[in-house]
């Protein structure tokens, strides 16, 4: 047991359709992949498909596979709300009740008061926007002023942004932990995010120093369990962000590129559990409606993915999946309410279905399987589908 390595790989926002209760979420029709596929003549991801993309949903271009390399199947949410914490939680065994709040009219006067009071600056903005154009609306009067720019989306996020010249980061960095704090239920949102950025007016620009501030997990999620146990957690990109950096230490990345270099460093001499997110797909792409970026992002994974493969160990299981969906080709810039995919890879892996899986919690429940843990969270192991060892 302990040479058992395993691996979740979340491509952030990649869904692969609307979910049952899609419709209460206000994403009818949504499908990031099946919309995508269409909207550029078909999906050309070769490495991808001999996986078994294709053999889980119909995809434009992408027909299934007589023959794939990897077990696969569809994930569908159990757990309420279309956010990053609340996929990669419920990956990890945890559901909640209640989605976290939003504020589609900003925070209430109270929550800005106290925050102005307790950092010590004022504050421009409160409202809801994207970076670009909150950036746009208040980078001049922040660089005048030194007043943070707060803002939200249709996601539970404060976000704070500050250019690195006139806030410095730790600056920055304590703040948003003073807002964490503060910020408890009913005002709870689930993350509080360092937006710091550069530039000039017309020319702003976010850079990589963002950090979000989580509120802690609840319950037991996988992450403690593999702690309690013992086995070492690596983290890649926001991950231990999410889990609030409990059981997990972190590996931030610039985006999907080095992401994809800290998971191969991982393989080639890591040990344990990685769970790692590439933000890019959502981030850069999802949440600007841009069909071709993110469709290039796709095709820039599938070319890695070969060398990722090659890297895995006999005792090896790498899962590569999503947390929400974020379809480019809608007119919402937010998160969909999607179900996703799951595949499994690796010498272990006995190629086939693996089904529709009533949560993402499964995927979770069945690494603690490999892992030879009693753990199961919210979930149900499907191992004996992907593996007879």
């Amino acid at each position: 047991m302990s040479k058992r390595r395993a691996a979740i790989l979340v491509l952030d926002g990649v869904g692969i359709g609307a979910a049952t209760d899609a419709a209460a979420y206000g994403d009818s029709g949504s499908n990031t992949l099946g919309n995508i596929a269409r909207a550029v003549g078909g999906l050309d991801l070769p490495n991808l498909q001999n996986c078994g993309l294709g053999n889980i949903a119909t995809l434009a271009g992408m027909p299934p596979t007589s023959h794939p390399t990897s077990a696969y199947g569809i994930l569908e949410p159990k757990s309420c709300g279309k956010d990053s914490t609340t996929g990669h939680w419920e990956i990890a065994g945890l559901h909640l009740a209640a989605p976290f709040p939003t504020y589609p009219n900003g925070f209430p006067t109270s929550v800005i008061d106290e925050f102005v009071q307790r950092t010590g600056r004022g504050v421009l903005g409160n409202v809801v926007a994207s970076g670009t154009d909150v950036l746009n609306e208040f980078g001049d009067e922040h660089l005048r002023t030194g007043k943070w720019i707060v803002y939200t989306s249709a996601d539970s996020v404060f976000q704070v942004a500050a250019h690195e010249s006139v806030v410095p980061l730790d600056e920055l960095y304590a703040a948003c932990a003073v807002a964490r704090a503060m910020l408890v239920a009913p005002q709870n949102p689930s993350r509080v995010i360092a937006r710091p950025f550069i530039g000039i007016s017309g020319a702003w620009q976010r850079t990589t120093h963002r950090r979000d501030f989580s509120v802690a997990p609840p319950g037991e999620t996988l992450l403690d369990a593999l702690t309690a146990a013992g086995i070492p957690r690596t983290g890649v990109g926001k991950v231990d962000d999410l889990f609030a950096r409990r059981g997990i230490d972190g590996g931030h990345t610039s985006g999907n590129a080095e992401g994809i270099l800290r998971v191969q460093e991982w393989l080639a001499a890591g040990s344990g559990f990685l769970f790692g997110n590439l933000v890019d797909f959502d981030q850069l792409f999802g949440h600007r409606n841009d069909v071709p970026g993110f469709y290039k992002a796709l095709r820039e994974f599938d070319a890695a993915l070969p060398a990722i493969s090659a890297a895995l160990r006999e005792d090896d299981l790498l899962f590569l999946t999503a947390d929400h969906g974020n379809d480019p080709t809608t007119a919402s810039t937010d998160h969909a309410r999607e179900n996703v995919p799951v595949l499994a890879i690796g010498p272990a892996v006995r190629p086939g279905a693996i089904g529709r899986r009533a949560t993402f919690s499964d995927l979770g429940a069945t690494v603690a399987d490999w892992m030879g843990l009693s753990f199961r969270g919210a979930g149900r192991s499907f191992l004996p589908l992907v593996s007879s060892r």
